[in-house]
């Protein structure tokens, strides 16, 4: 009886979340950046590579992501009306984001 509890809880709490990687091109909301995810396929007929972009919002509890930064989104439940995604982690940091922070330092 036991065994089989085991295998059903099993799979459901090690359940592959799906993953996107993409460019941040928005952080002016509050907890939440816009990244946007090249997709490349195949052409069914002509068989040419076709490049197609979609945004996707993603919650950033730390609001750590930066302009530019490349990042990595997990699939979760919704959180709001567009927001289904949340931030895994930062794969590379922009030197834009960089550029600004030195500029803002300079100001004040």
């Amino acid at each position: 009886m036991t065994a089989t509890k085991e295998a059903v809880q099993a799979p459901a709490s090690g359940a592959r979340r799906n993953e996107k990687v993409g460019q941040v091109v928005s952080t002016k909301m509050q907890k939440t950046i816009v990244v946007e995810v090249e997709m490349r396929k195949a052409h069914a007929k002509y068989k040419r590579i076709v490049r197609s972009t979609k945004k996707f919002y993603a919650h950033d509890e730390q609001s750590s992501a930066r302009m530019g930064d490349v990042v990595r989104i997990r699939e979760t439940r919704p959180l709001s009306k567009l927001k289904r995604w949340s931030l895994e982690e930062i794969v590379r940091r922009s030197s834009l984001g960089q550029i600004e922070d030195a500029a803002q330092l300079d100001v004040k």
